[in-house]
Formats: structure tokens, C-alpha cells, sequence
């Protein structure tokens, strides 16, 4: 990821002598979180204290591990058919070209953030900007965002259900006991704890999806194609969509490593917030590198005969396989993104109050209770429009293109802003952060329009014949 480096390297350029010494003061080689009393401590959500829970204990390696686990998850189910739509170099530019621009957006959130420790999540960061009306809007927009990923994650769990037992009950049944186990995996109180978790859920799923694509490659020929005769793998280096058709897929590559927004509330919780930048880049390399390498090869593979979630492309006994593996890795992949928007209401509902950090009565029916209220939501969404990718899409147009693209570079612009009538370097890279805004509000946009116009669609053509189907989602009772 050169180009997400060297763009990183340039906010450092921009620091001010203030934040260098708080850093300075703070890069210890002791592994225990330094005390309020230091500069800067005293401004952080989460403080050391005796008696107190011990929120600030996350390593930078943890951390990374629960940023790959962030973005790595249910889009390496969606990226392969997004590759199918777009072809296999378009599908390939958007990933590297995106994975190198969200993990430097993500850059600059940590950065911002390590600047003004006080903040917790984006709604605190936008706040500065836009006052207390703008952090309101876009905590609430937030909360939305992890609920359309965790309706995705109840799908997609669902549907794993479904193809391990042959459709054994209701659908609705199944995405119910989905939501149930994702909502208990959020209810993990702190990011150090839920780490173990991640690490293991990391693990699965990648086994999982390494499984699946060994499976596809050593076929003679895509199971959802004909059986016998001459076909039309229909693999194609590029593609002509339609606008709709290719905005959709787009957003799908793009939601795949967007999820840089959501790394915020981690700092809060690190041991070292200094070392949230190499733990940034490092999972972004990672997780580029991941989603490149399986999408390209089950892309060769399947080519059209491609299902979403992939997995369902494997034929009956790799696909159950497949979701065997990864359903630990489903549910602690969502239940994370349900973490961070319970740790949101949970904040915010508490901030400068003595049950933040003290193990009462308060704190816990207000953390349990987010939990459960997030959860019965992602539920009612998933069962509303229960089909993956449209979900992703949905979230990628509404949600995270601004909190990715957009957000991030108007509060480089509010730290950065004499750049604008600096120098010629400082005004060409002004405008080059402007452009990331225009291609964060087409997202937005086309990314709204294209999911609209294809979920009406769907509804019209009976794809998602009604709310509350109990209907198989996984072709395992045909």
C-alpha cells in the first residue's frame, strides 16, 4: 500500500508543536497506559483509575486484529459477483484504489483524533465543526450504519443456518437465533475482552473462505452452471453495466474496507493511542491484500455463475463446509459493529458520569440495554429486505461513503485549512483532498439512487417476495 503510506506521511508534516510533545511524552517503552496527570490524558473518554473498569488495555497488536476484523468480513461474500459486474480489472482497480484511500482517510480520523482526545467517535469529531446539531445527526447516522451492517450479518447468518441443517426450520427462526448470538458477542463490555473473540473469529472465517475457494478452483466446472454441455464461464478483464448495476457493485467494493469510521471508539480503549496509525496501516494491508487475492481467484473460477453470499457457488457439501467454518467468525465479525454502536449510545448516555466506569446498576441496564434495543432493530431490517448486498450497498451509499470519504477530509480541512492559500504544494494537495469529498458525495448519490432503484426492483420481480419470509435463502432445499 505505497500510496496510502506516503499519503499518511504527509499529515504528520501538518502536526502542531503542541500534539508533538504530547506524543513525545507519551512514547514510553513501559506497556502501562500513562496516568491522567500526563498532557493529554486528562481529555480522554476513558481514564486509569483504581477501582475502575479497565477500559484502556488494548495492545496495538490487538488493536490491528480487530481492524482486519472490521473490514474483513461478509464483503469478501459480495466482492466476487461485484468483480462479475464490473470485470476483473475494474474490480481490481476499485479494491486497491479504495483500500489505499480508506486506509488513509483512516489515518487521518486517528490523527484528528489523537489531537483532540476528548472526541470518542465521529459524532464528537463532527461536533467540533458543525456544533452539537451536527454531532446529534451524525451519531444518530451512526447508529443506522451498524444497524444495516448488522441486519447484513443476520442475513448472511441465517442463511448459514439454513444451508447447514437443508433448511431445517423458518427462515425468520433462523435470522432470530442470528441475532440472539450476535447481540450476546456485543455485549462483551470492552474491546480488550472482545479481542480474544476477534482473534478467533478472524481465523474461522478466513479459513472458511480459503476453503471455499480452494473448492471452486478444484471443479470442473462452476456448481450453479449447467451440469453437462458446453457453457459460458463468462469471465470477462472488463464489463459494460449499466449505471445502476455497476453503483451497486461499486458500493460493494467500497463498503469492504470503509469501515476505518469505526477503529475510533479502539483508541479510546488502547493502551498507547500513538500507535493507532501503524496498526491502521498495517490491517489495511492486510485486508487489501486478502480481499485481492480470494476475489480475483473465485472470480476466475465461477466467473457469472456466481451466487451472493460466494459461498452458495461451492455445491452442497463445500457450501456447508464453508459456513460451518465461518460461522463463528459471522457473528463476532457483526457482533463488533454492534459493539461499536452500543459503545456510542453507551458513552453518550453516560459521559462525565460516575456509572461510566463504576460497575452499578446504571451502567449496566444502560450498556445491556443498547445492546438489546440495536439488536431487535438489525432484526426487524434484516427481515424487511433480506438480501445482502443490498444491505451493504445501503450502508456503503448512506453511511459510510460520508463517514469515509467525506467526513474525514472536511476535518483535515478544519486542521489543515491555511493549505487553501498556502503555498502551491499546500493549494495542490487542498484540491486533491476536495476531489476525495466530490468522490465521496457521487458515492453517496449514485450509491442511494442505484440500491433504491434495485431493491424496488426486487420487490417488483418478487426477489423478496415479502417481509418476514420464511422462504429458504440458501437453495439447500431445491
Amino acid at each position: 500500500m505505497p500510496i496510502s503510506l506516503s499519503l499518511a506521511s504527509s499529515i504528520q508534516e501538518n502536526t502542531s508543536p503542541k500534539t508533538d510533545k504530547v506524543a513525545l511524552g507519551a512514547l514510553q517503552e513501559d506497556d502501562v497506559p500513562p496516568k491522567d496527570t500526563e498532557v493529554g490524558e486528562a481529555h480522554e473518554i476513558f481514564h486509569v483509575e483504581e477501582g475502575s473498569v479497565g477500559f484502556r488495555s488494548v495492545s496495538w497488536q490487538r488493536a490491528t486484529v480487530v481492524f482486519i476484523k472490521i473490514n474483513f468480513a461478509m464483503s469478501i461474500l459480495t466482492i466476487p459477483a461485484a468483480l462479475a459486474a464490473l470485470g476483473s480489472v475494474g474490480g481490481c482497480v476499485l479494491i486497491v484504489g479504495f483500500t489505499a484511500l480508506n486506509t488513509y482517510t483512516g489515518v487521518i480520523l486517528g490523527e484528528f483524533r489523537n489531537k483532540h482526545p476528548e472526541c470518542h467517535m465521529l459524532a464528537d469529531m463532527m461536533g467540533l465543526l458543525w456544533g452539537r446539531t451536527g454531532r446529534e445527526i451524525v451519531g444518530v447516522q451512526i447508529v443506522i450504519a451498524q444497524i444495516l451492517v448488522s441486519a447484513s450479518g443476520i442475513v448472511t447468518t441465517g442463511t448459514a443456518f439454513n444451508a447447514l441443517s437443508n433448511h431445517g426450520t423458518c427462515t425468520v427462526v433462523f435470522a432470530l437465533v442470528s441475532a440472539i448470538l450476535i447481540t450476546m458477542c456485543s455485549s462483551i463490555r470492552t474491546f480488550s475482552r472482545l479481542g480474544w473473540l476477534t482473534w478467533f473469529g478472524f481465523v474461522t472465517f478466513f479459513l472458511a473462505v480459503f476453503v471455499f475457494t480452494v473448492a471452486v478452483t478444484q471443479q470442473d466446472r462452476p456448481a450453479a452452471a449447467p451440469a453437462t454441455g458446453d457453457f459460458d464461464l463468462g469471465w470477462a478483464p472488463f464489463a459494460k453495466p449499466n449505471f445502476v448495476i455497476g453503483m451497486l457493485n461499486t458500493a460493494n467494493v467500497f463498503v469492504s474496507t470503509s469501515g476505518s469510521s469505526m477503529f475510533l471508539p479502539v483508541i479510546s480503549e488502547m493502551r498507547r493511542p500513538q500507535d493507532y496509525r501503524k496498526a491502521c496501516l498495517l490491517a489495511g494491508f492486510i485486508v487489501g491484500a486478502i480481499y485481492l487475492t480470494f476475489s480475483v481467484v473465485i472470480y476466475r473460477y465461477c466467473g457469472a455463475w456466481l451466487s451472493s453470499p460466494a459461498f452458495g457457488s461451492a455445491g452442497p457439501l463445500f457450501k456447508k463446509i464453508s459456513y460451518g467454518i465461518a460461522l463463528p467468525g459471522l457473528v463476532v465479525g457483526v457482533g463488533i459493529y454492534q459493539h461499536v454502536a452500543a459503545k456510542y449510545v453507551f458513552v453518550r448516555l453516560l459521559r462525565d458520569s460516575r456509572h461510566m466506569q463504576a460497575n452499578t446498576l446504571t451502567h449496566w441496564s444502560t450498556w445491556l440495554g443498547s445492546n438489546l434495543l440495536l439488536g431487535a432493530a438489525a432484526f426487524v431490517v434484516a427481515e424487511a429486505v433480506p438480501i445482502l448486498n443490498y444491505l451493504l450497498g445501503l450502508a456503503s451509499a448512506v453511511c459510510f461513503a460520508p463517514f469515509s470519504l467525506v467526513f474525514p477530509l472536511l476535518l483535515w480541512m478544519y486542521d489543515q485549512r491555511g493549505c487553501g492559500v498556502g503555498s502551491a504544494g499546500q493549494r495542490v494537495k487542498y484540491t486533491l483532498h476536495a476531489v476525495i469529498v466530490a468522490v465521496g458525495l457521487l458515492m453517496i448519490v449514485g450509491g442511494t439512487y442505484s440500491v433504491a432503484i434495485s431493491i424496488r426492483d426486487a420487490f417488483a420481480n418478487r426477489v423478496i417476495a415479502r417481509v418476514f419470509d420464511c422462504r429458504d435463502n440458501s437453495g439447500s432445499s431445491l
